[in-house]
């Protein structure tokens, strides 16, 4: 409110200004590479490296070894230095799908009878099958009245799956050993040699069971990786080939009084007597009405990569958002809707829509990354035709995706595994995204392992481009998982040092020298350079990566790969742009569409100034200047329906090259002032 003075006198009035600026949005690094496990071309951010393991795996086996992706161990670098978030986004070499399985609900040609319990149903599903039935006989070691368990098992290839069961009985007026069943094909697995428990109805003549599942999952993961087979069940219940990577599930406390049971989430390789549970969920409802219908709980979403011309997308399909790391559900087969009548009671047309109390695997995924008969070239060994399983065509989907600069927010951006001499269109595809996209650094490797020096300067030759960078030579690295020692290329290894120099202190400071550019988790270089390999990389723009006594390995140089000499072709400065440009941006997209007065200028202006002030007092500037008035916003701008703004940035520089003067001076001598 505005005051007006009639009388002489002193009028006090605060004005506010001490708004505390909200701080940019974190943007962490990017990673495209081939992982154990994990959903094939949808990136994904994870906030940890047990986040990263628990979605994405870490060591594989090929040809008799143990291996690790460079995307691992440069993640597990990452962490360790301070990374807070890091986008990944898995490739492969052919087609990949997700693994499903099945959960059996109480079945019998009477279903309020309890007529029979199936408690093991072999693999999972099974599409696909052409099969009509196949024989085989019922056996026990007594003789089976009515009413009496025994073991339907398997012979032969079913050649399908299992959606009836049809008993008959020779003799008419029981059941014994030796009598002929019938098993058709259907929605049910099963295989040769696993076993189907069946409590025998009263009456043979009425023994028609139909069996449908309550509900069906799958996992988020892709590839064959996930398969494994309760029929190959092994002593305590454990999977002949159940393994840390995949899982298996199982329901529990099945209550039709309540209308709930719980889920159970295990990997692969525990034992019933000692279960490794990764999730769990309880008082899980088929009612869709329920708050803990099973799809809310879990999620449902599935996600697939799309190609419209020359654009990729991701598409979604489902109805929940994905609660589980592992799992999503894949249909609902008997819905419980409004499970409870007026009375309170269960509807009796409901209560044996519930899944049984059993546990099971996952089956039907297809897709590796481990070459048929040989072993995959990894770590120094990458080249052309096979780096870690891959060509450089495998890559192009994703490096595509990522250039939505709308979707995917990120400030660094690294493809450990492809090279220039190489993966050429790959590493100018993801340096080109990076300038297009203008918020973010690509970290790119030039050259093979075992390369002269005048063989990296004449790749460099080819780039000008400052959101770009590249470090040499290689470095050797203990592998986290089989701790053996490999040498990698240098992005693999240098996104560290970023989050090292982010946590400690701020993007627009150096990521190198001894103080910020330590690399602790690096054994040696691949060779140890001298002064003058040091000039020659980095005039040639290329940062090289030092060794020096009492320090270990240590970055040595911050510039881009930009030609022209300016403030741009150092790294600090154009991380500081980038640091910048995200968070202005931020706040001018709260104003599109706005209305083009002063007080949408002032409040601009009322976030910005402070912020750079704050980055000033951090030592990202030497002096800033904002416009946003009417001298930029003229009224012919304004009927064009912009809004103008001009900032004026001095950046601090670094202090690279220290020249220090030893004056030796006679006695007597008189010490300059």
């Amino acid at each position: 409110m505005a005051e007006t003075i009639l009388s002489p006198g002193v009028l006090a009035r605060e004005n506010d200004q001490s708004f505390i600026t909200g701080q940019p949005q974190q943007r962490g690094a990017a990673i495209i590479g081939p992982t154990t496990r994990g959903p094939v071309e949808v990136p994904t951010i994870v906030s940890s490296y047990s986040d990263y393991l628990s979605i994405f795996g870490g060591e594989l086996e090929s040809g008799s070894r143990i291996y690790s992706y460079l995307t691992s161990i440069s993640a597990n670098n990452y962490f360790q230095n301070g990374g807070t978030t890091l986008t990944v986004t898995r490739v492969t070499s052919g087609s990949f799908s997700e693994a499903t399985a099945s959960s059996a609900q109480s079945i019998g040609g009477d279903p309020f009878a309890a007529a029979a319990v199936l408690t093991s149903f072999g693999s999972g599903i099974e599409s696909g099958s052409n099969a009509t039935h196949a024989n085989v006989p019922l056996t026990s070691s007594d003789g089976v009245g009515t009413g009496a368990t025994a073991t339907v098992v398997l012979s032969g290839n079913p050649g399908g799956t299992i959606d009836s069961i049809t008993i008959s009985s020779s003799a008419g007026a029981g059941y014994a050993p030796g009598d002929v069943y019938t098993i058709f094909s259907g929605s049910m697995g099963a295989t040769s040699g696993s076993d189907l428990t069946i409590t025998l109805p009263s009456d043979p003549n009425n023994a028609i069971f139909n069996v449908t599942s309550s509900f069906e999952i799958e996992t988020i993961s892709e590839g064959g990786i996930m398969n494994n087979f309760i029929a190959g069940e092994i002593g305590n219940g454990a999977l002949r080939s159940g393994s840390k990577d995949n899982l298996r599930w199982e329901v529990s406390s099945v209550n039709t009084s309540s209308g709930q049971f719980s889920l159970l989430v295990r990997r692969g390789d525990d034992k019933n007597n000692e279960k490794v549970v990764l999730e769990s969920y309880n008082n899980l409802s088929l009612d869709p009405f329920s708050s803990n219908y099973l799809p809310k709980v879990i999620g449902d979403i599935n996600y697939n990569l799309v190609q419209d011309g020359t654009d990729f997308y991701i598409q979604s399909t489902g109805s929940f958002p994905n609660i589980s790391k592992y799992i999503r559900v894949k249909s609902v087969n008997k819905r419980t809707p409004r499970y409870f009548d007026n009375a309170g009671n269960p509807k009796n047309e409901f209560t044996g829509s519930f899944p049984l109390v059993q546990s099971g695997s996952f089956d039907g995924a297809v897709g590796s990354n481990i070459p048929v008969g040989r072993a995959a070239n990894y770590y120094k060994d990458v080249n052309s035709t096979d780096s870690q399983g891959l060509i450089g065509s495998d890559y192009n989907n994703a490096i595509s995706l990522l250039s939505n600069v709308d979707e995917y927010k990120y400030n660094l951006i690294t493809v450990p595994g492809l090279l220039q001499s190489q993966h050429s269109t790959q590493i100018t595809n993801v340096v080109q995204n990076a300038l297009g996209r203008g918020d973010n650094m690509a970290i790119i490797d030039l050259v093979d392992y075992n390369t002269q020096i005048n063989g990296v300067i004449s790749r460099a030759a080819s780039f000008d481009n400052s959101y770009a960078a590249t470090y040499w030579p290689w470095l050797q690295v203990v592998d986290p998982n089989s701790g053996e020692l490999v040498f990698v290329p240098a992005s693999t290894m240098v996104p560290g040092v970023y989050a090292f120099t982010d946590a400690s202190s701020d993007p627009w400071f150096a990521p190198a020298g001894i103080t910020r550019g330590g690399m602790g988790q690096v054994v040696r270089a691949e060779r140890k350079l001298t002064t003058s390999n040091r000039d020659a990389l980095y005039e040639a723009n290329v940062n090289p990566i030092a060794t020096f006594p009492q320090q270990g390995v240590v970055v040595f140089g911050q510039k881009t790969l930009q030609k022209r000499a300016s403030a741009l072709d150092r790294i600090n400065v154009r991380r500081l742009l980038i640091s910048l440009k995200s968070f202005i941006s931020q706040i001018a997209d709260n104003l599109v569409f706005e209305q083009n007065s002063l007080a949408t200028r002032n409040n601009f202006l009322t976030q910005v100034n402070p912020y750079l002030e704050s980055v000033q007092q951090r030592q990202g500037l030497f002096a800033f200047r904002v416009v946003m008035d009417e001298t930029n916003n003229t009224p012919d701008v304004v009927d064009r329906n912009e809004l103008v703004g001009q900032i004026f940035l001095q950046p601090t520089k670094t202090a690279e090259f220290i020249i220090l003067d030893f004056n030796v001076l006679p006695t007597g001598a008189t010490f300059p002032s």
